[in-house]
């Protein structure tokens, strides 16, 4: 889209991923994890999936790099990795889907490391992130550093090698980190003794980021009974119902957060929820309220030096995609907080028509508070400049 189109936005993606091409977790890996990498398989219907050792299940690639295509058209299984958006694993491909959608840079997500989140054993996580690290940000990112912004991935074994990894992230010009939903420690987020990883979190200017996926109890889903008798819809029953719970992991994450009081610890500190949209925030943010006016003696919560729904509102930013309640709810929430994003390559993408479902959903709203969504939020939590090229 031409830049002088006045109905052109210059937009910034808050969470947008990676293909990661076959060689991305064999390649860098420890020599001791080589045999047993993450590796694409082709399958009998002709296509590729990731698999991965001491792990169930696989991640067939047709769905994670199936932006654009119609709902109809979509195929989780059986596409080949030749077949895939080249953008999602050639970092100079990428600015051409930049370009296309009207965005103008990208904070990038893995999609297979998604995944590695829930691997039982944390030293393999490690190795397996370890190797991803090297392959974003020197074969992915360095294609367009001005554009594509890398978040490094940790296995966060203990506090001081997160600490570590953070530092090595930072000198590969990553933005932030990736963090899984649960730490491989064996005490949670909320813990005191983690303060130091979030002092430096703030001290880098790392942020970090929770995305959808990453938590064991996602896969915890108290519907799947119900979804075995449910005849022929069962596996839609199934997956709907796995869908609500990616949401309720990451609020799982806020509560201990703002609870276990790591804000009021680290007033400093931002986190990221992502893709878990955001409409349902305003709701979110009072029942927290509420349950601290009304119930805090009988759950045992000591006074705080603020509401917790205003720890939510000045800590905690989202991403979301297409969510038009989130716009017309920002006032409810923090306008200053909200990420759009486009998810490409996959299957829930708004590109390649970002352009429109933006000015759609956003219709009505002042324009300083859509280009604050729309792409200087992002910008700002990540120190980012505006691309030489483009006009704001």
């Amino acid at each position: 889209m031409a830049l002088d189109d006045p109905n052109f936005l210059a937009a910034f993606s808050a969470d947008s991923h990676v293909t990661e091409p076959p060689h991305t977790y064999s390649a860098r890996i420890d020599p001791k994890y080589r045999d047993t990498a993450p590796r694409v398989i082709r399958e009998e219907d002709g296509g590729d999936s990731f698999v991965f050792d001491g792990m169930p299940g696989k991640v067939p690639l047709g769905i994670v790099a199936a932006a654009g295509i119609p709902p109809e058209k979509m195929r989780l299984c059986g596409v080949p990795f030749e077949e895939l958006h080249k953008g999602g694993w050639d970092g100079k491909a990428r600015i051409a889907d930049q370009d296309k959608d009207g965005v103008i840079g990208e904070i990038i997500y893995p999609s297979v490391g998604m995944m590695l989140c829930n691997h039982p054993d944390p030293d393999y996580k490690q190795a397996c992130f370890e190797s991803y690290n090297g392959w974003l940000a020197e074969e992915f990112c360095a294609a367009a550093p001005d554009r594509l912004f890398g978040l490094g991935q940790t296995a966060v074994r203990s506090v001081a090698e997160a600490v570590r990894d953070l530092e090595k992230m930072k000198a590969l010009g990553f933005k932030g980190v990736m963090l899984p939903g649960s730490p491989a420690t064996e005490f949670g987020w909320h813990d005191p003794r983690f303060d130091p990883l979030w002092r430096a979190c703030v001290e880098l200017g790392m942020p970090p980021s929770f995305h959808i996926l990453t938590s064991r109890s996602d896969g915890d889903n108290p519907l799947e009974d119900l979804a075995k008798e449910a005849g022929p819809n069962s596996n839609t029953v199934k997956t709907v119902s796995y869908g609500n719970r990616l949401i309720m992991a990451l609020q799982n994450i806020v509560v201990q957060f703002v609870f276990g009081r790591v804000f009021e610890r680290n007033p400093d500190l931002k986190i990221v929820l992502v893709e878990a949209d955001a409409g349902w925030a305003p709701h979110y943010l009072n029942r927290l309220n509420h349950a601290y006016n009304r119930h805090r003696f009988t759950i045992g919560a000591q006074d705080m030096q603020k509401l917790p729904g205003d720890y939510f509102r000045e800590n905690i930013y989202l991403t979301f995609q297409d969510d038009p309640i989130a716009w017309q709810t920002a006032h409810l929430m923090n306008p200053d907080r909200l990420m759009w994003a486009n998810d490409f390559p996959h299957s829930d993408a708004t590109w390649p028509w970002s352009q429109s479902v933006l000015r759609r959903h956003a219709e009505g709203m002042p324009e300083a508070t859509v280009r604050k969504i729309a792409r200087e939020n992002a910008m700002g939590l990540y120190g980012i400049k505006m691309p030489a090229k483009v006009s704001a």
